[in-house]
């Protein structure tokens, strides 16, 4: 009288089971589908450990980006035939997503000579920072010894300039119906964007915000500026991460101790003190570019009449 009692629960068992079974793979083919070109191999193996703790739809949290761009593409590109730029980017883009791999990083998108980069999503990182300042001096590293290389073959030589920036991003699965991708959006996003083109205004390899600086203590920095990007109302201090301050040498501090004073007398409007400090500090370190921004600049503020509430705060005025 049982049996066809007992069949239905056995058949609902085997369903349900099937169905878990099948949910889950599913899980895991959408995970593995979405971030095969995005995170390391590693980080797909750990989200395949617990496909439901992650999810495709919009989050807010504070993540660190990173934009890297080839300085003078443009030039470079005007010097190699089509087959040549493609060997020259897939050469220069395999060691830096390594690199961008290795530190934990997930990869957005590669525009042109373009790589943009983030941290803290889709696994959690608390270290975010701390591994995208690592990553961006270690691709600097990289390119200047795949630079070698490439000269060494004939080919032109490269620099990248690297910006960084810390905030609340917007970051999940976003698109059309037609194309999708996962990808960070907002402010905080916009100015990593900004940081990176304005290396080449400052001569610097590396730029970071002042937040990405804050969550970083272990790591020894150069302050250079105190900006206003175009755009923005609120002005930032803008850093060069120089390494661990357990690689950092007396002369790296001395020289920072230095900038400082001279900085002083900048904000101060004391121009004599300060063009005596920044030309010391330009004899010493000919070929750091800050140091010239800062000459050139005093000799323009001079000739000009301050408002009262001068802060000292540069207003760059294009993207």
């Amino acid at each position: 009288p049982i049996a066809s009692t007992c069949l239905l629960i056995l058949v609902l068992t085997l369903l349900n089971l099937a169905y878990g079974y099948l949910r889950e793979n599913a899980s895991k083919r959408l995970i593995k589908g979405m971030f095969n070109q995005y995170v390391p191999q590693a980080h797909i193996d750990r989200m395949l450990d617990d496909p439901e703790a992650y999810q495709f739809a919009g989050d807010s949290k504070e993540l660190t980006v990173l934009f890297a761009d080839i300085r003078s593409f443009t030039t470079i590109s005007e010097h190699l035939s089509a087959a040549e730029l493609k060997a020259l980017l897939n050469q220069y883009f395999t060691p830096i997503t390594k690199i961008i791999f290795d530190h934990e990083g997930t990869i957005d998108k590669y525009v042109g000579d373009m790589v943009m980069a983030f941290w803290g999503a889709p696994l959690e990182d608390e270290r975010h920072a701390h591994n995208g300042i690592l990553s961006a001096l270690e691709m600097q590293k990289a390119t200047t010894q795949l630079s070698a290389e490439f000269v060494a073959r004939g080919l032109p030589e490269i620099k990248i300039g690297v910006g960084l920036n810390t905030g609340i991003m917007n970051v999940g699965d976003m698109g059309s119906s037609y194309r999708r991708a996962y990808t960070v959006l907002g402010d905080a996003v916009n100015l990593g964007s900004r940081l990176e083109s304005i290396t080449k205004f400052y001569g610097a390899e590396i730029l970071v915000g002042e937040r990405t600086a804050a969550l970083c203590p272990d790591i020894a920095f150069s302050f250079v500026d105190r900006i206003q990007v175009k755009g923005k109302d609120e002005p930032i201090a803008v850093y060069q991460p120089l390494g661990l301050h357990s690689d950092e040498n007396r002369k790296q501090k001395e020289e920072r101790e230095r900038f400082a004073m001279a900085y002083e007398f900048y904000l101060k409007q004391q121009w004599d003190q300060a063009l005596q400090k920044f030309y010391a500090l330009k004899s010493g370190q000919p070929n750091n570019h800050v140091y010239q921004v800062y000459i050139d600049r005093i000799a323009d503020l001079r000739q000009q009449e301050l408002a009262q509430d001068w802060d000292g705060v540069f207003r760059h005025t294009s993207k």
